[in-house]
């Protein structure tokens, strides 16, 4: 029987000597997974960081508009006659602080841009080229115009012409 003791004494203390050894295997097991998840990783970040040499850049707002209602009637001089111009102006910024301040500079801007519409020739306006310069002074007129009033640099992005007649 002594023996026997023996046996159940050394039987049960068999088990948990597999059972570490089980764990000391899955423990490795995990170490390796890791090891491999963290070097795959490390290895797609610095080659995205590789490929993207551009910086982040914060979302933008969302862009607001202003149309100037109503649209601008303009006389000018040609060689022969009188002529007339009407042009549809909407203005866009992200600030809404911008367009309160246009808002707010309603008569001084619409005043800027008929004296810079009526300045205008038949001549000069018949291309895309007059037009897209034309607008560009007027967006540079605007811009000073908030500027002045906000004592800041305008955020006034864009100007359009959304309509765009002359007879």
């Amino acid at each position: 029987m002594a023996n026997a003791d023996i046996a159940e004494e050394v039987a049960p203390a068999a088990p948990p000597t597999q059972k570490k050894g089980g764990k000391k295997l899955m423990v490795i097991g995990l170490v390796a997974v890791l090891a491999l998840g963290g070097g795959g990783f490390a290895l797609m970040h610095s080659h995205g960081a590789k490929a993207s040499t551009a910086p982040v850049e914060a979302p933008k707002a969302a862009e607001l508009f202003l149309p100037l209602e109503p649209a601008f009637v303009v006389n000018f001089a040609d060689q022969d006659s009188t002529r007339y111009l009407q042009v549809g102006v909407t203005v866009m910024t992200r600030d809404p602080d911008a367009i309160q301040a246009l808002k707010d500079s309603d008569p001084v801007i619409r005043n800027a841009l008929v004296m810079l519409f009526s300045a205008q020739t038949y001549a000069g306006l018949s291309d895309t080229a007059g037009k897209e310069k034309l607008q560009a002074q007027a967006l540079a007129a605007v811009r000073k115009i908030v500027a002045d009033k906000t004592g800041k640099p305008a955020d006034v992005e864009a100007l359009y012409f959304t309509s765009f007649v002359m007879q």
